[in-house]
């Protein structure tokens, strides 16, 4: 069966266009093996991004027909008869063909305290029991492989740059979660100034993408609560 893909090319210094390309498939052909197939024998100058192969790392996350998906695990038979449209991720700073720049994603990251940081006096190898509390309150927000489709499906990250986005977000809720971490206060004043938890709108277009099942606009909500409960007990 022969399918044709649609494919995005941009490099610096030339105009953004799209190339079409054509390949033999079978029932089983994801896109990423469209797009190898294409690069090693009709255009070795096609520039994408991918690693495992096996839906693991996310380094392959791109915009096929319109929908943020790992290339490969979307199988061509599964996406009707027509074109196939393939794009790279929204609102990162494009590098070249597919590929994107994520550095962005780190920054925003940084900004909103994404990092551990150990609590004074903790233990050094303080551990949470798999079974306890405490862990099943994180257990469905810290599988984030750092992907960034749900950044490119958000519509608040491009019309507001200081917007942590929703992965940034899914992160503070397991850290601010987190009883060995010692920077709660100051993920606070970020969390709660007026460019971050009130701007997201709720649409959950971040939760509708994400490939590994994780629900950033549900971890919003909850950090919202976290949030108001911690401002209660200041002016009560």
């Amino acid at each position: 069966m022969t399918r044709t893909l649609r494919v995005f090319r941009w490099s610096p210094g030339e105009a953004e266009r799209t190339r079409e390309y054509r390949v033999e498939a079978a029932r089983d052909t994801t896109v990423l093996d469209a797009l190898v197939e294409v690069q090693r024998s009709q255009d070795p100058t096609l520039a994408f991004r991918y690693a495992c192969r096996v839906g693991m790392c996310g380094s392959c996350a791109v915009v096929v027909n319109g929908r943020e998906r790992w290339a490969c695990r979307t199988r061509l038979g599964d996406l009707g008869a027509g074109a196939v449209r393939v794009r790279p991720l929204y609102h990162f700073p494009l590098l070249r063909d597919l590929v994107v720049d994520l550095g962005p994603h780190a920054e925003r990251l940084r900004r909103a305290l994404g990092a551990f940081t150990p609590r004074a006096g903790a233990e050094p190898y303080a551990r949470i029991a798999g079974d306890s509390r405490e862990r099943a309150a994180i257990d469905e927000a810290i599988e984030c492989i750092g992907c960034g489709m749900c950044v490119s499906a958000c519509t608040l990250v491009a019309p507001n740059p200081r917007f942590p986005g929703p992965a940034a977000l899914n992160r503070a809720l397991t850290l601010q979660l987190d009883s060995r971490d010692g920077a709660g206060a100051a993920r606070w004043g970020v969390l709660l100034g007026e460019d971050a938890l009130a701007r997201c709108h709720g649409q959950g277009t971040c939760t509708e993408v994400c490939p590994m099942g994780l629900q950033p606009t549900a971890s919003i909500i909850r950090l919202r609560w976290l949030g108001l409960s911690r401002l209660l007990r200041w002016t009560g």
